[in-house]
């Protein structure tokens, strides 16, 4: 059972006095790595008996647990962080329910949902969990420059990237999803219908590596955005042929000093995937000319 799933299994049977322990315990695992019982006491405003009975609740739900050791501390579950979000986005107004999941993968899963408007929506929970922590530090910059980050806070960083990429290149026209709203380490996003490229089998693989290769170019040239991690695994061929470029938490601006090695990694990328499945031969110098704009046709 996933994380989410635990989450909805539960949400409906959580009061106000869990749902702010749960909060108390976020805030201070800036702090601490594993919380204090008694900053929990201090800072809930409720009373001893009734912390600890909320405690055991939110063990017993999965949503916390429990470290015993020179002290006795207290961290949040991805399930406990996704119904803090969830919490968030009701009461904003945004979601109505989740549905079935649309895709699961090794940093993220996405569901299908409703918002109160009764529009169909994909929403992304980023889950960097502990096991990929340091090799994900690693790679991802804006991790990087942050001392103390825990694990539930990396993934929210994540989502808060996505949203601010997602902001930035739809706007444009880029064929990416529709930017709706973003908590914690969760985006609700325009919903994601298809396949990922490498799935599928393209009766018109020319038009739809041009197709590829126009959007790469409007968020450069427009959205001056470079994706950061383009490849076969995060394009979507819609049920329309359509492409939808999705997974930008790794994005950077054109004038970030790695923009131009990760721009064409991006493009070196798509090329050989096209070349080992279709056979499609497009020289990497001309295509990236042609995304900058300093080469007129391909």
């Amino acid at each position: 059972m996933s994380s989410v799933d635990i989450a909805l299994k539960v949400f409906q049977q959580l009061e106000t006095e869990d749902l702010r322990v749960l909060a108390v315990i976020e805030v201070d695992l800036s702090r601490h790595r594993f919380v204090p019982e008694r900053d929990i006491l201090k800072l809930s405003g409720l009373p001893e008996k009734e912390v600890r009975y909320r405690l055991e609740r939110l063990i017993g739900f999965g949503l916390a647990y429990r470290w015993v050791g020179s002290y006795v501390g207290y961290m949040l579950s991805m399930a406990g962080y996704d119904c803090l979000a969830l919490n968030a986005f009701v009461k904003a107004g945004i979601l109505e329910s989740l549905g079935k999941p649309l895709g699961v993968g090794k940093e993220s899963d996405v569901y299908d949902a409703l918002t109160q408007r009764g529009e169909r929506v994909a929403v992304k929970f980023h889950r960097l969990g502990r096991t990929s922590f340091r090799q994900t530090r690693r790679l991802r910059g804006y991790a990087v420059e942050r001392r103390h980050i825990t694990w539930l806070y990396q993934s929210r960083l994540a989502a808060e990237r996505e949203i601010e990429a997602l902001r930035l290149v739809y706007p444009c026209g880029v064929s990416a999803p529709k930017p709706i709203a973003q908590n914690r380490h969760v985006v609700v996003m325009g919903m994601i219908e298809g396949d990922c490229l490498f799935r599928v089998n393209l009766p018109d693989p020319e038009t739809t590596l041009n197709k590829i290769i126009e959007n790469v170019r409007l968020a450069y040239v427009d959205a001056r955005v470079v994706h950061g991690d383009l490849s076969e695994y995060n394009i979507v061929i819609t049920p329309s042929w359509h492409v939808l470029i999705i997974d930008w938490p790794q994005y950077v601006k054109v004038y970030h000093p790695s923009a131009e090695m990760l721009l064409k990694r991006d493009v070196l990328n798509i090329l050989k995937f096209f070349r080992r499945k279709y056979g499609i031969t497009r020289d990497l110098s001309d295509t990236l000319k042609y995304i900058k704009g300093t080469l007129i046709s391909r």
